[in-house]
């Protein structure tokens, strides 16, 4: 498949901004990468729907609300190597979100490593998802997450599961990350094509959120988890994306369970390639997510 020029102008803005470098160190620099975080979203738009922000545990929930709401919601969990974000790139996803479907969408700024480790991130995904079925059914409930975004949504089913909770209605996972340890073989032979990311830098940033320096708990790495009972699975991979090798044994693992699981693969696109902006390949994958969500 021929990439558009947009594709192009979207490796030359991830390649001038120096992500693969910045993603390349050992320790990796989580200050400097906290340099893009957008903890409230600015302009008119946010300013219309932004119903309120309020706190769970020690996670911060902004909430923003459809003018058509109609009692389903969306729970964001975003990416940032859990050492990040939220960034600019997932407000505007939200936007799209919300002003395309009929969703509430929460949006969970959770604790960041290496200040919390992933016992105590997981601990707030869990109450998050708790506080929402306060409010609403678990049918109502769709969970969107992008790169570890993925990981705690999937980790957090995996949970829900074993301890016989209700599943959410559909989860939709952006290249997540599904086994911390980045042990995969195939890993290296993906790296030198992936624009944006690095096998040394991603699996420092999971070892400053590693517990007990344990990268195979399935709180950081679901791959090791079980899969059974999973609901209504939606998962956009990206062929470029050092994450992918171990995205490909999971869904191995979700075809043998019978899980209904749609699978959406990005020709040499990057990580998070969905949440980009400019490029017209993430516009129309992001408009699948949003008609799977109007379904």
């Amino acid at each position: 498949m021929k990439q558009s020029f947009t594709y192009y102008i979207t490796l030359f803005i991830i390649k001038l901004k120096g992500l693969k470098k910045d993603f390349s160190q050992d320790p990796i620099d989580y200050k400097k990468i906290r340099k893009e975080d957008v903890r409230q979203p600015k302009g008119a738009f946010f300013k219309k729907h932004q119903t309120r922000t309020f706190t769970i545990l020690n996670t911060s929930i902004t909430e923003i609300t459809s003018n058509k709401a109609s009692g389903k919601l969306v729970l964001f969990i975003h990416g940032g190597a859990f050492i990040s974000g939220p960034a600019k790139h997932h407000w505007d996803t939200i936007k799209t979100i919300v002003s395309q479907t009929n969703h509430t969408v929460w949006m969970c700024d959770y604790p960041k490593a290496p200040e919390n480790t992933i016992s105590l991130i997981s601990q707030n995904i869990d109450e998050v998802y708790n506080t929402a079925l306060k409010t609403y059914s678990a049918h109502q409930i769709s969970c969107i997450g992008d790169s570890v975004g993925g990981t705690l949504i999937t980790a957090l089913v995996q949970r829900l599961v074993q301890k016989h909770m209700e599943l959410p209605a559909k989860v939709i996972l952006v290249s997540p990350v599904m086994d911390a340890t980045l042990s995969n073989p195939d890993i290296d032979k993906v790296d030198p094509l992936d624009p944006m990311l690095s096998k040394k830098g991603v699996l420092s940033a999971k070892q400053m959120c590693a517990e007990n320096n344990d990268l195979k708990n399935s709180m950081i790495s679901p791959l090791y988890g079980s899969f059974e009972n999973f609901p209504h699975t939606i998962l956009y991979v990206a062929t470029h994306d050092i994450t992918y090798p171990d995205q490909k044994l999971t869904i191995e693992k979700l075809i043998k369970t019978n899980t209904q699981v749609a699978i959406i693969e990005g020709e040499k696109m990057p990580h998070i390639w969905p949440f980009l902006p400019v490029m017209k390949e993430a516009k129309k994958a992001l408009k699948q997510i949003i008609d799977s969500l109007n379904e």
